[in-house]
């Protein structure tokens, strides 16, 4: 059974990241006093007196009638609200009440959910006699806190304890955990949400509107799935100090806890240097990739230009010939399924384990085909090989001496390896030890 859910709401700029940080207990909402930076649904994990659930941080409550990002930002707030069991109606204890905070009490008390009113930034008996105020909104008594400062914050997990719902049964196991990743606009919230097939993420045409990682889970050909997608990430001389460079320590992490990353590029635009640049990150972070051409509907599919896209990916992709690849259009749907069903045979080679005799076979094998260049007058002798347990599939050779094994013949080794085993879309990694280690 999934979590109980508490979703925290209110208009822009009142503290609800800031509160939300507090109560999960470390930094996954990006934080920055600019109205609007968050425009998602950001999910994560808390517990409080022995009791775990879900908290979701959304977009500021706006006027649905100021524009398109706003009314989408207030859809996602909505769908929030539908979701979950309780809800936190931040509002700011210091500036008093704003005449949307009205229609805000108005479609929580059509929700029909538990509502806690919480009065932010009362960081004084001041701000505490302002919330008195907010008994107008009709909610019931305002629990004052500061999300800065932490006050009040454990008489709120109190009371929104109170309000969930007993958990029936433990969460299913994750089977695994993909990351959509890659430039900002490229397509990545339109290719969540025909995974989905509802509005999970923003969907805008304005560059960046994906700021945070936001995940989602889908049940996928019998098996769960967390979706993560990412906020586009930048060439490195255009991230700026504040909100982009909290989105690309994001979309760091993000790739630190997937197993696989599907990187989208624009076909319209062609492989650029940023896209290379993103695979790198993948690549150092020890994740499979699955490559998604997308927006594959505009341009011109004949063969000639099939043949050249793919030629021009095994040119800027060299370094990653395991790497395989689809067309797509998250517009259409057109391979949108595929490729999630590519980053799962992705995750199942990554947890393949080779028996160590099978492994040894093929050293013998190797060596004798061809043997290691000395090293100082030495000869490179390989002693063992064995499959260790990594992020990545992980194998360890020992031989003497061990930094005489130069980096070609260990690109040799690895081709032998991924020619007998395969490992198609995951980087493998190779560790030499001394044979008396």
């Amino acid at each position: 059974m999934a979590k109980a859910t508490a979703a925290i709401v209110g208009r822009p700029n009142v503290g609800k990241s800031t509160l939300f940080n507090r109560l999960v207990g470390e930094r996954v909402a990006i934080v920055e006093d600019v109205p609007g930076t968050t425009r998602d649904r950001i999910y994560a994990t808390t517990e409080w007196r022995g009791r775990e659930f879900s908290l979701i941080d959304t977009g500021g409550l706006d006027d649905g009638k100021a524009g398109e990002m706003e009314a989408a930002v207030r859809r996602q707030a909505e769908a929030a609200i539908r979701e979950a069991d309780a809800v936190l109606f931040v509002v700011d204890a210091q500036s008093g009440i704003l005449p949307v905070e009205h229609d805000v009490a108005d479609l929580l008390r059509r929700s029909g959910k538990p509502v806690l009113l919480v009065a932010n930034k009362a960081d004084s008996w001041r701000g505490e006699a302002q919330a008195a105020e907010f008994y107008e909104l009709g909610l019931g008594e305002p629990l004052t806190v500061s999300a800065i400062q932490g006050i009040g914050t454990g008489d709120l997990l109190d009371a929104v304890v109170e309000r969930l719902p007993v958990d029936e049964g433990e969460e299913e196991t994750t089977d695994a955990r993909v990351a959509i990743i890659g430039r900002p606009n490229v397509g990545k919230s339109s290719f969540l949400n025909a995974l989905v097939g509802s509005e999970r993420a923003v969907v805008s045409e304005i560059p960046g509107t994906t700021r945070d990682t936001i995940d989602t889970t889908v049940a996928f050909d019998g098996r769960r799935v967390i979706l993560i997608d990412t906020a586009g990430i930048r060439r490195r001389g255009r991230i700026e100090e504040g909100i982009e460079k909290y989105a690309l320590l994001r979309t760091a992490q993000a790739l630190e806890r997937a197993d696989v990353a599907i990187l989208l590029t624009d076909a319209t635009e062609g492989i650029t240097a940023q896209d290379v640049h993103i695979a790198g990150y993948a690549i150092d972070a020890a994740v499979g990739i699955v490559l998604a051409v997308n927006k594959w509907d505009v341009v011109d599919r004949g063969p000639e230009m099939t043949e050249a896209v793919e030629a021009n990916i095994a040119r800027e992709f060299h370094f990653a010939p395991w790497m395989g690849h689809r067309f797509v259009s998250a517009k259409t749907g057109r391979n949108v399924r595929e490729t999630l069903a590519d980053a799962l045979a992705v995750v199942d080679e990554r947890r393949k384990r080779v028996p160590t005799p099978a492994l040894h076979d093929i050293l013998v094998e190797s060596v004798a085909a061809h043997p290691p260049s000395a090293f100082r007058g030495r000869e490179v002798k390989f002693r063992h090989v064995t499959q260790a347990r990594g992020k990545a599939p992980t194998f360890v050779f020992f031989v003497d001496p061990p930094e005489g094994v130069h980096f070609t013949y260990q690109r040799y080794l690895e081709n032998k390896i991924r020619e007998h085993f395969s490992f198609r879309g995951t980087p493998i990694k190779l560790e030499f030890k001394g044979a008396k280690e």
